[in-house]
């Protein structure tokens, strides 16, 4: 298990090195934890370096998330801005994956 000091993802395709795959789980506590570090406007670039190094592994990354916009809007402005953010951080990575899978009940479904 590998712990992201700083927020930066680098380390997880850093030690990409000794693995047949990589598993990165989660995209939803990385979120969180950037925005209570107060590194909020700086997520999405740092989540598109990862993504481009990320494309150039050969071996499978598997993404692991929450979806947190199908329920109610968020009384709370943070709590609007987490949904918010982690749904565009969602969006991305599921544009590049080969494969997207929603589970709902333990029930997967394919989307793409």
């Amino acid at each position: 298990m590998l712990e992201l000091a700083g927020g930066s993802l680098d380390p997880v395709l850093e030690a990409s090195d000794g693995w047949d795959a990589v598993l990165l789980d989660s995209l939803t506590l990385w979120v969180s934890a950037r925005m209570c570090g107060g590194e909020q406007s700086e997520t999405e670039e740092e989540f598109e370096r990862f993504v481009r190094g990320a494309g150039s592994l050969s071996k499978p990354m598997i993404l692991v998330s929450d979806e947190v916009g199908l329920g109610v809007v968020p009384e709370c402005a943070a709590s609007r801005r987490f949904r918010d953010l982690l749904g565009l951080i969602n969006q991305r990575a599921a544009v590049v994956a080969e494969e997207v899978y929603l589970c709902v009940a333990g029930i997967e479904h394919r989307i793409k």
